[in-house]
């Protein structure tokens, strides 16, 4: 079972840094999961960055949201990323 969310920053351009329970900091990008219907609405930053914990996950308005599973699996490690933000 992966950890699961405790915190979160919005970060540009689609992206989230999250601290799971385990203390891991981690960046997830969303971008590839906006061409969903269920995540359009997200394009619009300013819906984007209402993202907020609930239960472990990420939610946004309207019940849009990701599990602590998907966000574990599909982040990248802080310490991963090179000083622009990208991988490393």
């Amino acid at each position: 079972m992966n950890p699961k969310v405790k915190e979160l920053v919005v970060l540009p351009d689609y992206r989230l840094e999250l601290t799971f329970t385990n203390g891991e900091r981690r960046v997830f990008d969303a971008k590839p999961y906006l061409g969903y219907p269920v995540f359009r609405p997200l394009r619009h930053v300013g819906l984007f960055s209402l993202a907020r914990v609930v239960s472990g996950a990420v939610e946004w308005p309207g019940e849009v949201d990701l599990s602590n599973d998907t966000l574990y699996l599909e982040s990248i490690p802080v310490s991963e990323l090179s000083e622009a933000g990208q991988p490393a």
